[in-house]
């Protein structure tokens, strides 16, 4: 039970703190004159911390101690907020919000493995509906929160009010959370790997930002080559972040993760959009517009128990199914954006997209873990997290380059409306694509065993 509250806390703790900033985007770029590029960057560098360090951290986890890896990452996490809310530059927040992805990283990275493991695989799928409820919980706060603070504190408010919550989890974590979790086979670390995958992700964001200019299709390209030479390299390793063989080996755990990565590739972009789309559009207040953006989490929260329990009873591919196609329907609403939209629609549209979402990701999740042997779920866990942030990051990285083409190095405001709702609608066709792609990879997965 300290495990499932542990784990609970700090995946409620982690997202309330990480979303809360997009409501506060608005205001930060005001305080710091941050332009429309710096702005992109913001939630994207914490990404690319996140995926660069999500694989090394699952394999050192498993050697190590998962508790001495999860609690590592709550007081990075602590650290890096605090630094943001203290700075007087928008690129020292950049440089912290990049340490705090690697935070994420290693809070992400290993909770689920911690449940995985105490556990039994009969309930596995109700704790992981617990702890993905949790998560949806810090979601549907963080806009609400985010904006309050914004509106009638500061915008520093948003990373100052995590520290305190964070100190007193690990406190909680160091008296009543007994023993460790180790893997029963230490292998060794592959350094090699962590390097050929840091610098895919990070020469993938950079290039990605810089098309069509010939040093991005240059770091593009190299982040092809790091790409490939790293899945040759794994597959050569005595001891690799993971086995790619997996991939060929199990048809649930490759389909599933390649699902993740489109459903996850479409979302997290949105709020951060939808942000900017209410404030700067519509010129709704933070507070107003967080109340809008919750609803999306609110429902996910609502629906990932019920939806972990449906995944211990049927197969992931129905009921994840299902939830892809809610989200789709959401997202073709959103299609109808314009400057004149009602607010109700924007409301109805992430109504269904977080129904959508909480039917999906937990049944995906237990599909995922409950695929790989338990000494791997380490691995597995990271790869899970590895799925949903690399499509976050690589969403992420589009809307950065579909902010660049429309609105470069301006500075938002009202003068800028037509170039940012032009990015808006582009970034939404983005999505809707990605939805149907996650929809027909989830339809053709196969059984689980």
């Amino acid at each position: 039970m300290a495990a499932l509250i542990a784990v609970c806390s700090g995946y409620l703790i982690a997202p309330l703190g990480m979303a809360a900033v997009n409501v506060a985007i608005p205001a930060m770029a005001d305080d710091l004159g941050a332009d429309a590029i710096k702005i992109g960057w913001l939630p994207t560098l914490y990404l690319l911390s996140n995926v660069a360090f999500m694989l090394p951290v699952g394999k050192i986890a498993d050697n190590y101690g998962r508790k001495k890896m999860y609690m590592a990452g709550l007081l990075l996490n602590a650290l890096s907020a605090f630094m943001c809310a203290i700075a007087t530059h928008i690129d020292w927040v950049l440089f912290w919000r990049f340490v705090q992805g690697a935070s994420a990283a290693m809070i992400f990275g290993t909770g689920i493995a911690i449940v995985t493991s105490v556990v039994p695989s009969t309930r596995r799928g109700s704790a992981l509906g617990i702890v993905a409820s949790c998560v949806y919980i810090g979601l549907t706060l963080a806009p609400a929160v985010g904006g309050y603070l914004t509106q009638y504190i500061d915008w520093r408010a948003v990373f100052y009010f995590q520290v305190p919550i964070v100190i007193v989890l690990v406190i909680f974590i160091h008296f009543t959370l007994k023993g460790e979790w180790v893997s029963p086979d230490k292998t060794g670390f592959d350094y090699t790997g962590a390097v050929l995958f840091g610098t895919f992700s990070t020469c993938f964001v950079i290039g990605l930002s810089m098309l069509p200019d010939v040093l991005g299709i240059v770091l593009s390209l190299l982040s092809l080559l790091s790409l490939l030479t790293f899945i040759w390299h794994q597959s050569q390793s005595a001891s690799p972040l993971i086995r790619v063989q997996l991939f060929k080996e199990n048809r649930v755990f490759s389909v599933s993760l390649a699902t993740s990565f489109f459903m996850y590739g479409s979302n997290f972009a949105l709020l951060f959009l939808l942000s900017l789309y209410l404030q700067y559009i519509k010129g709704y207040t933070p507070s107003f517009s967080g109340k809008i953006l919750l609803l999306q989490a609110f429902m996910m929260a609502i629906v990932a128990p019920f939806a972990g329990k449906l995944s211990d009873r049927f197969q992931a591919r129905v009921v994840a199914s299902i939830g892809c196609v809610i989200a789709l329907s959401g997202y073709i609403i959103m299609q109808q954006l314009d400057p004149n939209t009602d607010a109700i629609v924007v409301s109805i549209a992430l109504a269904l997209i977080g129904l959508g979402f909480g039917l999906f990701s937990t049944p995906n999740n237990n599909a995922i873990m409950s695929a790989i042997p338990t000494s791997q779920v380490g691995v597995a866990s990271a790869s899970m997290n590895l799925g949903r942030t690399v499509g976050n990051l690589v969403g992420m990285s589009i809307i950065n380059l579909i902010i660049h083409f429309y609105l470069g190095n301006q500075i938002m405001s009202t003068q800028t409306r037509p170039e940012l709702m032009s990015s808006i609608s582009v970034a939404l066709t983005m999505s809707l694509v990605f939805v149907v792609c996650a929809c027909i990879l989830s339809i053709m997965r196969g059984r689980q065993v």
